[in-house]
């Protein structure tokens, strides 16, 4: 029996392992090989409340007292870096964003979600000015802050482009503990993971990750690969993962429930 290969399936066939996607993913991908990808009904989208330009000017060195003096001013100093090849960083840009900006930002949706969404950045020559530099969308990768202030110390950027593959730790959200069988009983919920591991097309980085726990009874769990995620998502840990569990209430408790 011959199988007939024609190159239109090949070319998706191909594009597909370069892309380093599920095989799942085959089935929503688009026709057109470099279309971008899309968010799928049902999953969760960024916030369009939240869609701002970070604004930025090129910083000429680094240093600690580079920094001092950049903080002393209003300005984080922060790196832009490259993804030569979605997952690594290299040739590095140093910039100072507006600290009243990224504590905005951080503040309004919160550190983790801060540093799995992708934002528009334009450096300019100086703040407020005409003179463009550069426009980009970046990953947060990392945000320090200070520990008694929570003012943003130093912030680092990964490029973004559309073809861009992302490592990101993905912010878990649980719901339906009002109606978990397994909490209703007395039991309580054993957050084991705030976040996980996954590869992302950067058209399509998730702003976080439904986690239900509507069925979930005492001693049950929910696995990594129980997460309802895009199928071009890759994760990068063990499906076999546990990211919470319902621990058992006391056996009085259990019985009073019934």
């Amino acid at each position: 029996m011959l199988i007939k290969i024609t190159r239109s399936t090949l070319s998706k066939s191909l594009n597909l392992q370069l892309r380093c996607f599920s095989q799942a993913a085959a089935a929503i991908l688009p026709d057109d090989p470099s279309a971008p990808l899309t968010y799928l009904d049902g999953l969760p989208r960024p916030d369009p409340r939240y869609d701002e330009t970070i604004l930025a000017t090129p910083r000429a060195s680094s240093g600690t007292r580079v920094s001092v003096k950049e903080r002393n001013a209003g300005r984080v100093p922060s790196i832009v870096f490259e993804q030569e090849d979605g997952q690594h960083g290299g040739n590095k840009r140093l910039i100072s964003v507006q600290t009243n900006q990224i504590r905005k930002l951080v503040g309004h949706i919160g550190r983790s979600f801060f540093v799995s969404r992708l934002f528009d950045l334009e450096v300019r020559s100086e703040f407020g000015s005409g003179d463009l530099i550069e426009k980009v969308r970046v990953l947060p990768r990392k945000v320090h802050l200070h520990s008694g202030t929570d003012a943003p110390l130093n912030v680092t950027f990964l490029r973004a482009p559309p073809e861009a593959l992302l490592k990101i730790d993905v912010p878990l959200v649980f719901r339906g503990d009002d109606v978990s069988p397994g909490l209703r009983k007395g039991g309580y919920l054993n957050t084991i993971k705030r976040t996980v591991k996954f590869l992302c097309p950067a058209d399509i980085v998730p702003p976080y990750i439904d986690v239900d726990l509507s069925e979930l009874d005492v001693e049950q769990k929910i696995l990594a690969g129980d997460l309802k995620v895009h199928p071009a998502l890759k994760l990068l840990r063990s499906k076999d993962e546990p990211v919470c569990k319902i621990a058992g209430g006391r056996a009085s408790d259990q019985k009073k429930s019934k």
